[in-house]
């Protein structure tokens, strides 16, 4: 069961990843993939790229493990590894740009992470 809440919380703090770009461009992680999810059936060329599907993936992974009666720990990293491209990415912009709202968007991701891995090594160690 905590494996299963874990899971739900990685794709929560996935989704409030914050992004700036230009002058005055700015959103959520939520925001752009609702417009993604939004349009994937029209305009298919404008969301073929790797930093929008694979995460995209890593989501629908995760949300999968959700309902299995016992998740399966490798789906699980595969889900982490995916989102981790994208919400990795964003953590070393916000170090390398000094952008505080970036860096810390994508910090309750990366100790959720954390917690999945600590999880997962007390649950095989017993």
């Amino acid at each position: 069961m905590k494996s299963k809440l874990l899971n739900i919380i990685l794709i929560i703090t996935s989704l409030f990843g914050y992004l700036e770009w230009g002058q005055d461009n700015t959103s959520f992680l939520f925001e752009v993939e609702y417009l993604v999810l939004k349009n994937i059936f029209t305009t298919v060329e404008s969301v073929l790229h790797p930093f929008i599907l694979i995460p995209l993936f890593g989501q629908i992974i995760l949300f999968f493990t959700i309902f299995l009666k016992k998740p399966h720990r490798y789906l699980t990293y595969i889900g982490i590894v995916s989102l981790s491209l994208l919400l990795g990415f964003m953590f070393f912009i916000g170090i390398f740009s000094y952008n505080l709202k970036i860096l810390i968007s994508t910090l309750p991701f990366l100790l959720t992470v954390l917690a999945v891995i600590k999880y997962d090594c007390r649950k095989s160690l017993n």
